[in-house]
């Protein structure tokens, strides 16, 4: 018992270290929306991403409530986390439809050599700011054509990304604990028709915090795993007694997590620390080089490729395998970098006197199953005791737009036809 509270407090008092001002918990309501009469007849989703939630946690940590509503409507194997598999790339791969290349967040920190600065998901000002997120995510797309929406906390919901916030929102903060979630979501439901969100975004961080700091196998990220289980069960039970028509309930996972090799990092090359001809960005199971004189890409290349162990590969952005969507010929925004070392799980690159956790995301999902994500959906929108097979979390968005009604009118890498087959044909 006090090993499980001590997990609790532990996971409840972590929060995004360079914020410094106090922690803003307060609802940020957008005045004068109100659902269209046509959006006032279509069906509910609620949307919930727990962080870190690898594709087998449920069936390991015995999730029973999850277990029992996907049994009851579609599982999918597993679903392929976009490259890299890391936490914000993938949220807004989810809310829009499209690979990191495409919507411009590559990284949770990167740097855009266009705008001259820095983006740091720890940045509340860069959070907030839309300019950086391309696509149009679920909420601004529902937004747009007259649906009223809501998020707690999912990435980029605080900023104006494609033009619309949701109607209602927080900024992000982890003060409130998963019921507390619930209840908000709850009292968004019993507003009057007209004002009521159709789509519900919610995100809870528990199990991707367990999952660095203790390891996927540790008992602390079985109980993560069971807090936000418990909180999903009191979520559609309450769901259930407001006596809504057609409330529909979609749970995801960004990615996974497995226990890395911290006791051998790999070494980064020293080539790479001259910084009058190079930048680096090292996520630990990704290191980006960006090379200043475009003339030396070729040379830079053969001479990395040349020093590597076995424990790595080297790519030019030109070569990596098209199946990532993250080579040149996808690099939207400029943001990836002309040559990639990736270490083979579990090893990272470690900068010397830099820490790291136990657990750990980024590589790719089709070669190390353990990134791979989970994806349940339940409710009368959807097909019963269905199980399908793995597919790329680009597909969400295209689904959800169609349960609701919502029609996409900007390109996406997502397409309807990959799980249009576990919805219910309509009559």
């Amino acid at each position: 018992m006090e090993r499980g509270l001590h997990f609790l407090l532990l996971i409840f008092s972590l929060t995004l270290c360079a914020q410094k001002s106090p922690v803003d918990t307060a609802q940020v309501r957008i005045p004068n929306r109100y659902n269209s009469v046509d959006a006032q007849t279509k069906p509910y989703v609620i949307m919930i991403s727990t962080d870190g939630f690898r594709y087998d946690y449920a069936k390991k940590y015995n999730a029973q409530n999850l277990l029992k509503l996907s049994a009851e409507g579609v599982q999918a194997k597993a679903m392929i986390p976009s490259y890299p598999s890391i936490t914000f790339p993938n949220h807004w791969s989810l809310i829009t439809g499209l690979y990191p290349s495409h919507h411009g967040l590559i990284d949770n920190f990167f740097y855009d050599y266009k705008r001259k600065e820095f983006y740091a998901m720890s940045d509340k000002k860069n959070a907030e700011d839309g300019s950086w997120y391309g696509g149009i995510p679920l909420w601004g797309l529902a937004e747009k054509q007259g649906m009223i929406s809501a998020s707690l906390m999912w990435v980029g919901s605080a900023s104006d990304a494609g033009g619309n916030r949701p109607t209602y929102y927080y900024p992000y903060h982890e003060k409130f604990t998963p019921s507390e979630k619930v209840n908000k979501v709850i009292d968004w439901l019993k507003l009057p028709m007209d004002k009521r969100p159709h789509f519900i975004s919610l995100y809870f961080p528990e199990v991707d915090g367990s999952g660095h700091h203790f390891g996927p196998e540790a008992k602390e990220t079985e109980e993560a795993v069971h807090l936000v289980d418990n909180a999903i069960g009191e979520l559609v039970q309450k769901v259930n007694h407001l006596g809504l028509k057609n409330v529909n309930f979609v749970f995801v996972s960004d990615h996974g997590m497995i226990k890395v090799d911290s006791s051998t990092p790999l070494e980064i090359p020293a080539i790479l620390f001259n910084k009058d001809r190079f930048d680096f960005f090292n996520s630990q199971t990704l290191l980006r080089v960006v090379v200043k004189n475009p003339e030396e890409v070729k040379s830079v290349y053969k001479e990395l490729k040349a020093g590597k162990t076995d424990d790595y590969e080297v790519y030019l952005d030109k070569r990596l395998p098209e199946y990532l969507h993250f080579g040149a010929k996808d690099d939207q925004y400029g943001r990836i970098g002309q040559i990639l070392l990736i270490p083979k799980a579990p090893r990272i690159f470690l900068e010397k006197g830099k820490k790291t956790s136990v657990g750990k995301h980024g590589y790719n999902a089709r070669l190390v199953p353990e990134m791979k994500a989970t994806f349940f959906a339940w409710g009368p929108e959807f097909k019963s005791n269905l199980v399908v097979d793995e597919f790329s979390n680009v597909n969400v968005y295209p689904l959800v737009a169609e349960i609701l009604g919502l029609k996409i009118e900007q390109p996406i890498d997502g397409k309807l036809k990959v799980l249009k087959q576990i919805l219910k044909e309509k009559k």
